[in-house]
């Protein structure tokens, strides 16, 4: 089973070509950035100048939702009033729950998404058996109400993108195979199929996930069973991670979903989905590939190995080291991922211990038993093996190797007692260096480090890119925080913003985060509407979802259990319904001397 030719060697996967209108994407073209307009759609006016805006920062694909029929007909005068001002960006229409706003939109726009987990399917969270006859006769089902649309596609040279949602697969997939990357692959390789039958091919696929390991193993499922299917099963590849979040958060999780697979090889073209207006999304797609370029562009140096990964590449493991004790600290095993500063920064930490909450300094680099490794060089890994003492491992700094490839050939080639040290940079004061290349230090942390935490390797982590202590220490629990490696404050689920919002998500994820903020460990949701609500907060403890204009429905889990509440007092509600369910703590108050 594989998912690219090569872990440890850069070399992008080369997919059929796609045409949306004068752009074409896949093969040897660039990588394309995506966005979706927050506006309504039914606000010609609006989506015009929202897109002209976007695509004026740089972006090259532009996706309007269409919920309805009468949304739908609206594309056309959005695209006639973008033509007539000179754009020709392609335009995608969105698409849940209607294939008769499916066929509609086809007639207007360059690519239509679809979700195979509610286009014909439903969604009621029902447990039942299927026998084989039963679910052939579902597919079947799908199967009719898919072809129309494929035929109105081909005869407008329209695109697809068949886009799976981990938070919305149909209950046909959900008994079957399980709410995992397996049904959601399943899902799609269903509606690929239906294309390939009836000789359609202008297709690309995607796996969108709020959890960035459930994520990236959806997308390294698809490619294995994709490389199985054969070499005309090559179609191009859409990646983001849905339901990111803003701020920090929302760029971590991205850059660490995105930029994993980016470093692989895969993708075609990417969206970063912040719960921000959408123009903030486009630097940050820029500056994801703008790092991807400069790291394995043709003139750095390439690490070859044949070695076989030690970790699952299809779901998720952690490692399993031997742990030891430093500084009444344990490490490795199943221990806490700890954070190291080096002693320069240690000893320039200006906020009192108490400032800093959870982000505390744990160790000193220079006072770790650690020992540097060219990966490369199997006699070094004699050495240490002759030494027979337990140390923590790192990659020897200054080698002129991708990080995430040299990790890897440690982790492949180290016997597994051994724990790990990451890095997010193997050049010292990397911020400087043509390899950072003006990219902010945020996001290439992000994909180097979370990269690795995904895989399964690290023990322990150090950033050195940025310059100050407290920078350091917060970016990196951060990025543990967006790994699911160790939780240190609420982890939440927000969706971006778009025309099926039904209330203003980011002031409303700013209420949220202000009142729950102290709630460390728990994970709550935001979600605009109910199109991957219930869906996406399968992980969730809590949920804060749309139900309709102006009201709110609250959920436990995948539960809903309030409705209808006004938006004004619904902040007030979820407060309460996690009291009810014991996971409140007060908000501790500092003394006068804290303060």
């Amino acid at each position: 089973m594989s998912y690219c030719k090569n872990l440890y060697h850069y070399e992008r996967r080369r997919s059929r070509v796609v045409t949306l209108g004068s752009l074409k994407m896949g093969g040897e073209y660039p990588i394309r950035i995506q966005s979706m307009l927050t506006a309504d759609t039914m606000d010609t006016q609006a989506c015009v100048a929202q897109t002209l805006k976007l695509v004026d920062l740089g972006c090259e694909i532009v996706r309007i939702t269409a919920p309805t029929v009468r949304d739908a007909m609206n594309l056309k005068n959005i695209h006639r009033a973008l033509r007539s001002e000179g754009c020709h960006v392609p335009l995608v229409a969105d698409i849940h729950f209607k294939p008769q706003a499916a066929l509609e939109a086809a007639k207007w726009v360059e690519k239509v998404r679809i979700n195979p987990g509610n286009f014909a399917d439903a969604k009621k969270f029902q447990v039942r058996e299927y026998s084989d006859l039963e679910y052939e006769e579902e597919l079947q089902r799908v199967r009719e109400a898919f072809k129309p649309l494929l035929q109105q596609c081909r005869e407008n040279g329209v695109a697809l993108r068949i886009g799976t949602n981990h938070g919305s697969l149909s209950d046909r997939i959900m008994n079957r195979f399980g709410d995992s990357p397996l049904g959601m692959v399943e899902s799609a390789l269903e509606f690929a199929r239906i294309a390939r039958e009836d000789n359609y091919h202008n297709f690309v696929f995607s796996m969108k996930a709020s959890n960035p390991k459930i994520m990236i193993a959806a997308y390294r499922l698809l490619l294995d069973r994709l490389n199985e299917e054969g070499e005309d099963w090559n179609y191009p590849i859409h990646l983001g991670v849905t339901e990111a979040g803003d701020g920090e958060d929302g760029r971590i999780k991205s850059a660490l979903g995105i930029g994993s697979l980016l470093a692989d090889g895969i993708g075609d073209t990417i969206r970063v989905s912040l719960t921000e207006d959408s123009e903030h999304e486009i630097p940050v797609a820029k500056q994801l590939l703008e790092y991807i370029e400069v790291q394995y562009s043709s003139t750095s140096p390439s690490l070859l190995a044949e070695d076989r990964p030690s970790w699952p590449l299809f779901q998720y493991q952690r490692r399993h080291s031997s742990k030891m004790r430093i500084d009444d600290l344990d490490l490795g095993g199943d221990a806490l991922l700890r954070v190291v500063l080096p002693r320069t920064l240690h000893g320039k930490i200006v906020l009192p211990s108490k400032h800093l909450g959870e982000c505390q300094p744990e160790l000193v680099l220079e006072d770790l038993p650690l020992r540097e490794i060219d990966p490369r060089h199997q006699e070094e890994f004699a050495a240490l093996e002759a030494e027979n003492k337990l140390q923590l491992i790192t990659v020897r700094d200054g080698l002129k190797i991708a990080p995430i490839a040299a990790f890897r050939l440690l982790a492949a080639r180290l016997p597994v007692r051994y724990p790990i040290l990451l890095k997010d940079t193997l050049e010292i004061g990397d911020s400087k260096s043509s390899a950072c290349h003006e990219m902010d230090h945020l996001l290439a942390s992000s994909i180097v480090i979370g990269s690795l935490l995904c895989d399964g390797i690290g023990d322990a982590i150090l950033l050195r890119r940025e310059h100050t202590a407290e920078r350091s220490l917060r970016l990196a629990y951060h990025i543990l925080q967006a790994a699911g490696a160790r939780l240190f404050k609420t982890d939440y689920v927000a969706c971006p913003s778009c025309g099926r919002t039904l209330f203003n998500l980011q002031e409303t994820t700013a209420r949220i985060k202000k009142a729950t903020g102290h709630l460390k460990g728990l994970r709550l949701a935001v979600m605009g509407c109910i199109v991957n609500g219930p869906g996406e907060m399968a992980d969730a403890d809590f949920g804060y979802v749309g139900g309709a204009p102006g009201k709110i429905n609250l959920y436990v889990g995948k539960r809903a259990v309030k409705f209808n509440i006004p938006q004004e007092k619904a902040v007030d509600e979820l407060i309460s319904l996690i009291k009810e369910h014991g996971r409140w703590v007060d908000l501790p108050s500092l003394s006068s001397e804290e303060i």
